[in-house]
């Protein structure tokens, strides 16, 4: 049971609330990227759905249940809320064109087009326009599973043939899920989504227990989160409710009343080494690092970055400079107002995002709004990879946290920090459900945390 989470206490809390049968009927995975939260909610979803007695319920189970899980093909699981789908994909076809015969490699690769699939099942999708336009990509990416699913390799291990069909399938696969990903997966997680999964978990399952999961849960506006809050409020019995989440403190604390916490935390570089030895595969992660130029991966999330057009690692200090180029403009507001001394908050943040960006062979700061865009978005080439600009914000929230904790304790410093982190969530918001440009985005979001500094400090801000 749970066998294939590696380094994280918190399956072992789960694997005894199973066999106690003590479990939530409403669960929250918190923790960061590559934690490993959304592998245990799925399977969590396989061990509640195994139709054998056996108490240990192992990941390598044969009943007819398990063995769709483990595909994700199970009629009783849904998934809805984004994630990096494109990075991970990636990753999994670079194992699977180089070792097509390895069974593992093969499942990990089906999972990882699964999970993108998930997102686009009938449930969620019903009556929606957009459908339509999304069904071809959505048909060759099940098409092209069928065929690998099909496909024996026996006999043919290691032969050209068979490389040459998994490079060419890769590339297919690969096509179609970027193109389902950027036209179909949303930051926010829609209301009308969310309405349609309460329908479904008040179906009978057809099995023995369903398990919905929402990942990234965080990520929702008001109408989407008082939509979770009437599920969460009246759970259906035969459904088992699991949210994930980085950010454990922007969900309601209605919502988390309700949730029994699970925490996942940073695993070490060995069990890291490990999850890329074992899932990745460790030869083919070398030679992608060899390949891109940089050291053996020791993490999970610098691997599956390194797939990316624009890595994570690039996106932090783009983020840095975009917090020094705003707290740069503020302090000028407030100057320009009559303020003697910075705020220790703002000078703090400043100094600590401008030393990033710095190190990072940026400037310290923009001298003006327009070209702090710009170079962020020259950096991020405009945001084009599918998840890049929420990841961003994620960056930006992350570049704030960490310029607030040395900060001096002053009167004002709780709000700066509110509205700072506010102004960056209506940032997604913007992007996700209104559809605006990330140049609009962030010129906005610049100017706004200009206004509300000022606004905080000295009443409404000089013109610059």
């Amino acid at each position: 049971m749970f066998e294939n989470i590696l380094g994280q206490e918190a399956v072992l809390q789960l694997a005894e609330d199973i066999r106690r049968d003590v479990l939530a009927p409403s669960m929250l995975f918190r923790g960061p990227r590559a934690s490993g939260k959304g592998t245990a909610a799925l399977e969590l979803s396989r061990i509640l759905s195994c139709e054998k007695a056996d108490p240990h319920r192992a990941w390598a189970c044969s009943c007819p249940a398990c063995r769709r899980h483990r595909l994700l093909y199970h009629p009783d699981l849904l998934a809805l809320g984004s994630r990096p789908f494109s990075a991970e994909i990636a990753a999994a076809a670079a194992a699977f064109t180089a070792g097509p015969w390895d069974q593992a490699v093969k499942t990990f690769f089906i999972r990882a087009i699964r999970k993108l699939i998930l997102r686009f099942s009938p449930v969620l999708w019903e009556d929606e326009s957009k459908a339509g336009k999304l069904a071809p990509a959505l048909t060759a990416l099940e098409e092209d599973l069928d065929e690998i699913i099909a496909r024996q390799e026996e006999g043919e291990a290691n032969s050209t043939k068979s490389l040459k069909w998994a490079e060419k399938i890769s590339k297919s696969i690969s096509k179609n899920a970027l193109n389902l990903e950027a036209e179909g997966v949303t930051d926010l997680i829609p209301v009308a989504q969310i309405r349609r999964a309460a329908y479904w978990s008040r179906l009978a399952p057809q099995g023995k227990r369903k398990l919905l999961l929402i990942e990234n849960a965080d990520r929702m506006q008001d109408a989407s989160r008082n939509a979770l809050l009437k599920i969460l409020e009246e759970p259906p019995g035969d459904v088992v409710i699991v949210l994930t989440t980085a950010h454990g403190d922007a969900l309601l604390p209605t919502i988390l009343s309700r949730l029994r916490p699970y925490r996942f935390y940073p695993r070490s570089a060995e069990v890291e080494k490990e999850v890329l030895r074992r899932v990745f595969r460790s030869d083919k992660a070398r030679e992608k690092a060899k390949t891109a130029g940089m050291d053996e991966p020791v993490s999970i999330t610098g691997y599956l970055n390194s797939f990316l057009p624009v890595s994570g690692e690039a996106l932090y200090p783009l983020a840095a400079f975009f917090v020094a180029s705003a707290a740069y403009r503020g302090a000028r507001s407030l100057f320009s107002a009559g303020l003697s001394a910075l705020p220790g908050e703002l000078e703090a943040l400043g100094q600590y995002a401008a030393g990033i960006a710095e190190k990072a062979g940026l400037e310290r700061h923009a001298k003006d709004t327009g070209s702090c865009v710009a170079a962020v978005l020259k950096g991020a080439e405009d945001f084009k990879t599918p998840g890049l600009f929420a990841q961003f914000v994620e960056a930006l929230l992350g570049v704030i946290s960490g310029g607030l904790r040395g900060a001096p304790p002053s009167p004002g410093g709780a709000a700066f920090a509110d509205i700072w982190r506010q102004a960056a969530g209506e940032a997604v918001l913007a992007t996700g459900t209104y559809n605006q440009t990330p140049a609009l985005v962030l010129d906005r979001l610049c100017t706004e945390l200009t206004r509300r500094t000022a606004a905080l400090y000295r009443g409404p801000p000089a013109l610059l």
